[in-house]
């Protein structure tokens, strides 16, 4: 298991995190390879046995040398398949110090100033901050300024801020790159294979 100091106290200092869903499960290799992301997360709302999918994921992972691989929501199996970390919803706060028991890394959701300060209270070590740009059916985007103004406000070595929503272009990722984000999660930036 990667710790996230290690994994981060090197360049990149501007981390790509991909974030699966079933639809392009198949193209995770593919994904892999073409994009090399920092960070990789399993997330699968549909499929009711998860645990050979789950498996296949963090074995693909290794493979791949990512350096921190997650699982969303499922702490119980991220202990069990040996992933570095899980992606908890923005109801999951309560769950961070359970997370943080078992020696797993945290990222947590969160979509306002209140939620980013939570995170961090509850001591997560990072939050995505979304969205950013337009996403179908998220709500207003937050827009660069805004995040600009939580990773000044409440970003520092133990606790970041990765931007997500929307992303789907090199462009967008340049404009967070000005913020001093630590970095970017995408599903449909990497879905393009």
């Amino acid at each position: 298991m990667s710790s996230y100091k290690e994994a981060f106290s090197k360049p990149p200092f501007f981390i790509s995190y991909f974030i699966s869903e079933p639809s392009i499960f198949n193209s995770i290799n593919k994904i892999f390879t073409k994009f090399s992301p920092d960070i990789v997360c399993f997330r699968d709302k549909k499929t009711e046995n998860l645990e050979p999918l789950v498996k296949s994921f963090i074995q693909k992972a290794r493979k791949s040398n990512i350096k921190l691989a997650l699982i969303n929501t499922h702490i119980n199996l991220a202990i069990k398949y040996n992933y570095d970390g899980v992606h908890l919803t923005s109801k999951q706060f309560a769950d961070i110090k359970t997370a943080k028991k078992n020696k797993l890394f945290v990222i947590i959701s969160c979509h306002n100033e209140d939620e980013v300060i939570l995170a961090k209270n509850y001591g997560a070590d990072a939050a995505t901050y979304s969205p950013i740009f337009d996403t179908p059916n998220k709500g207003k985007p937050k827009g660069i300024k805004e995040l600009k103004y939580i990773v000044n406000k409440y970003q520092d070595k133990n606790f970041n801020i990765i931007a997500l929503g929307g992303i789907i272009d090199d462009n967008h990722i340049e404009q967070i790159k000005q913020t001093q984000a630590k970095g970017f999660a995408s599903i449909r930036y990497f879905g393009i294979v």
